[in-house]
């Protein structure tokens, strides 16, 4: 019998794309044959997919970005979209479609339903992006990485957790050195956007600690290109020991090497924070319109493991006390690191796959 098909569909962040990895990687361990349909923006994390994934890169239409005239044009971009998709669905007969969130999920999941194929979305954030709502009551399954999800009403999820990359995995609960008199990392990481107001404010925040914590400190911070150089002068000046880049491809392995993280409250840096285990300060991006990353802090921050300071609060004064409240309390930044363990769910990779074979099953069925 050949090898199942399945078509995993997934927008152009790492937040998409993180979790979509994970479920390739152990879908094909399983047997199966995956396909991957990204947009340009997506293929930019594809590195790290196994490489025996297809991988088919697809046009993306959004009513969020262009002029009147391009907005105009998006529901043509997404028909054409659609039909071209049905006919490769028909051609490919994947056993079960997967979307992870985005605009470029929208051909492959509205073929999947056309076709009437089994068909599930995972939703990454505590509150619906807008496709994963437009698709939630058109699909067999809705998976959700935040607990509680705001869902639709007369949908009904399952709380399956946010499935991590490998690397993430392996590095599962590694021991967590306390902050001490000896080096010390602090890892500063923005998601895929958003992070100016990080490159703004940490660096000074940062430099604002005493003279004598400087000198353990080291720094890796991930910075929009536009603002890699002058946050890389601005450590230098002030004398700090600090990796700037506008990507880390080594995310797993400098948190765990780290002894604070600050970052974006995106599903997937949570769900790593949280699988690894580590203090952490979140600043959910206040310009979300649906305020989904502070639905998505909310796990960590309940546990005691995170410190949460909204946009409005980030000012340099205030993220140095916060910084200053982890490294000064040794004891209390292992509790903040083992609150984080508490609320994992390393799992979570596999109650997808148990999702979509389910699903494969019944289709096989009918």
């Amino acid at each position: 019998m050949s090898q199942p098909l399945l078509l995993i569909a997934a927008g152009g962040t790492g937040g998409h794309m993180f979790p979509a990895q994970a479920l390739a990687e152990a879908m094909l361990a399983r047997g199966w044959r995956v396909k991957l349909s990204t947009d340009a923006r997506g293929a930019r994390y594809t590195g790290g997919f196994p490489h025996t994934t297809e991988i088919e890169q697809v046009s993306s239409a959004t009513f969020a970005r262009g002029g009147l005239v391009a907005k105009a044009a998006v529901p043509f971009r997404i028909a054409g979209g659609v039909l071209g998709a049905v006919t490769k669905l028909m051609r490919d007969k994947p056993a079960v479609v997967v979307g992870f969130g985005g605009y470029p999920t929208i051909p492959a999941m509205a073929a999947a339903t056309v076709l009437r194929l089994p068909r599930m979305i995972h939703e990454q954030n505590g509150v619906l992006g807008r496709v994963n709502e437009l698709l939630a009551k058109r699909v067999d399954a809705v998976a959700c990485g935040t607990w509680p999800t705001a869902l639709p009403e007369g949908v009904e999820g399952v709380h399956v957790g946010n499935p991590v990359r490998g690397a993430v995995l392996e590095r599962a609960g590694a021991a967590y050195i306390q902050p001490g008199d000896y080096p010390m990392e602090i890892l500063v990481i923005g998601g895929s956007q958003g992070a100016r107001i990080l490159s703004d404010v940490i660096p000074p925040a940062i430099a604002s600690l005493s003279m004598e914590r400087l000198r353990n400190i080291r720094v890796s911070h991930q910075a929009r290109g536009e603002d890699e150089e002058r946050v890389r002068a601005f450590y230098a000046e002030s004398g700090i020991t600090a990796d700037v880049q506008p990507f880390f491809q080594d995310v797993p392995r400098r948190m765990s090497e780290a002894q604070l993280i600050i970052s974006r409250a995106g599903a997937s840096s949570v769900a790593d924070i949280s699988i690894i285990g580590r203090p952490s300060i979140l600043v959910p991006l206040a310009s979300a319109i649906r305020d989904e990353q502070t639905a998505n802090a909310r796990g960590l921050v309940d546990a005691g493991a995170a410190i949460l300071i909204p946009e409005s609060h980030m000012n340099v004064q205030n993220v140095t006390e916060q910084i200053n409240a982890v490294l000064d309390n040794p004891g209390g930044a292992l509790q903040m690191a083992n609150a984080a363990l508490s609320v994992a769910k390393p799992d979570a990779t596999e109650h997808l796959v148990h999702m979509v074979e389910t699903l494969s099953q019944k289709g096989n069925a009918e």
